[in-house]
């Protein structure tokens, strides 16, 4: 159900729902309808620049915390899973999908640089797959041969990963970490961390790239709504989480 209210909440379904309902107000609502209309179209071609996409998800990416506290380094590396494919030919019957699999690069790198044990996160996200942890962890150790020492197979979103990771790691005497999440993922994951007791270093993805914007960024792409989704999905999660 969570996915569905989001699928309809987000661009461009959201602003489609809401030009649909301005066209149908009739009477006395006949003027706000139409206006609805009109910032709903305006709404859905703004998105619809990468300029104007691009910016929103880039901001999510700066400010992070990822110099590692010297009095309270790291002790361990968890790493936030995203979205798993489902697979026949695979033994779990899910393969790791391209976020979770970014995600993973990350961490094997990080892994290798400071040998720290891994905690991956993430349960089931989708009916007839496996949690999203077991999925990491196959991957981790079969593709790029990274032992993982615990899963957090149970969580259902960032918070739950958050708080069961936590668990798991304080009773394994582990109080400081590196968190490894998609760059635009990572703000609202530091947050869903606060009051965990754990010392948080950011170890996001590579971050896209500061350049000029060309002329084709200033043209309508239908991929600048799917990343306006991820965009818009974390501000407003971020915002949500602050108010909890």
């Amino acid at each position: 159900m969570k996915s569905i209210l989001l699928s309809l909440a987000m661009p461009p379904t959201g602003f489609l729902t809401l030009i649909v309902i301005g066209l149908l107000l009739h009477g006395r609502l006949h003027r706000f309808g139409r206006r609805l209309a009109w910032f709903a179209t305006i709404g859905l071609f703004l998105l619809s620049l990468p300029v104007v996409s691009h910016m929103a998800l880039m901001a999510l990416e700066t400010g992070l915390p990822t110099t590692p506290p010297a009095e309270h380094p790291p002790q361990a590396i968890v790493v936030l899973g995203a979205e798993v494919v489902p697979d026949r030919q695979d033994a779990l019957g899910a393969r790791a999908g391209l976020l979770t699999l970014d995600r993973l690069r990350s961490a094997a790198a990080l892994r290798r640089s400071t040998g720290l044990p891994i905690l991956v996160t993430g349960g089931t996200t989708e009916r007839d797959t496996p949690a999203v942890g077991r999925v990491m962890e196959r991957t981790l150790q079969n593709d790029f041969e990274i032992p993982v020492r615990w899963v957090e197979a149970r969580s259902l979103d960032t918070r739950e990963n958050a708080l069961f990771s936590a668990d798991i790691l304080r009773s394994a005497g582990i109080s400081s970490v590196y968190v490894v999440t998609t760059a635009w993922h990572m703000k609202r994951a530091l947050v869903a961390f606060e009051g965990t007791g754990l010392t948080i270093t950011a170890a996001p993805t590579p971050p896209q790239e500061m350049v000029p914007p060309d002329l084709e960024d200033f043209l309508p792409h239908a991929s600048a709504w799917q990343t306006a989704y991820f965009a818009l999905h974390e501000w407003i999660g971020l915002v949500w989480y602050r108010l909890r």
